[in-house]
């Protein structure tokens, strides 16, 4: 592995640890449709977009959007599986979603999807059924902030497990093989350690609630980050794609959290 690759590791370490931080405590002060908003912007698919461009090319890195949204609809089906089956308790919760989560991932692997059209509506179809589901057919009011005082530590040991879980499957991306290493380039990472922080914190409840609202920026927010660094990144090179594609989705997610805040309370 060469000494990119080990910066691209300790960014993706960095990103993710402050990022999983932000979110949780965002969602434990001010409640889950910002803590869940927060979590599904774009963080560590623009440190592995940054890298494919600055180790390749712009145009190496635009190509390699055409399975992220495809995979974020895979990613929206574990949220699914995740509230289900975290009522059973949080193994449950996780063991059945990680199930799910890699019959899916191996198959987008064997399949070898070449169409960012196809990947899109892919997409459409998986985010607006998961939608739908978690809309009419489950009952997850939003909920308030949680009082919580964490010393230092704890919000260190926070931010390490979270930016440890981000890193590793970084980790395993790359030194996994082909078929083991292109899954782990789909696990949602970022999904995971945020589940997993709120529900230690506040429980079930707390938890599925966030990840509503995560689900709903995540499927948004994400996918049109991929779009837009996909054409900006070929017409305006890497830094300006990159920089405007991030303004848009702060934008969008902004709107989306009035959106969410109207429609989930």
């Amino acid at each position: 592995m060469d000494s990119a690759f080990f910066l691209k590791l300790a960014l993706s370490f960095l990103i993710g640890s402050a990022w999983v931080t932000l979110s949780t405590l965002a969602a434990e002060k001010y409640g889950s449709i910002l803590g869940g908003l927060i979590a599904g912007l774009p963080s560590t698919v623009v440190v592995a977009l940054l890298f494919i461009g600055l180790s390749q090319s712009p145009l190496a890195a635009s190509a390699a959007t055409t399975v992220i949204p495809l995979t974020q609809g895979i990613n929206g089906i574990f949220l699914v599986a995740y509230l289900i089956w975290v009522r059973k308790g949080l193994a449950a919760g996780l063991l059945g979603a990680l199930a799910v989560w890699a019959v899916q991932a191996s198959l987008l692997l064997v399949i070898g999807l070449k169409s960012f059209m196809i990947s899109l509506a892919g997409w459409l179809v998986l985010a607006a059924g998961c939608i739908l589901i978690v809309e009419k057919a489950m009952n997850i009011p939003s909920r308030k902030g949680i009082k919580i005082r964490h010393t230092s530590s704890q919000i260190i040991l926070r931010a390490l497990f979270g930016g440890t879980v981000i890193a590793f499957a970084v980790l395993m991306a790359k030194v996994g093989g082909p078929s083991f290493g292109g899954v782990f380039s789909t696990f949602p990472a970022m999904f995971l350690s945020t589940l997993i922080i709120t529900y230690h914190d506040g429980g079930a409840d707390f938890s599925r609630a966030v990840a509503k609202s995560l689900m709903i920026s995540g499927e948004v927010n994400i996918v049109l980050y991929a779009v837009l660094a996909r054409f900006l990144f070929k017409a305006w090179g890497l830094a300006l794609g990159t920089s405007v594609s991030l303004l848009v989705c702060l934008g969008s997610g902004y709107l989306l959290y009035l959106y969410l805040k109207s429609r989930l309370n």
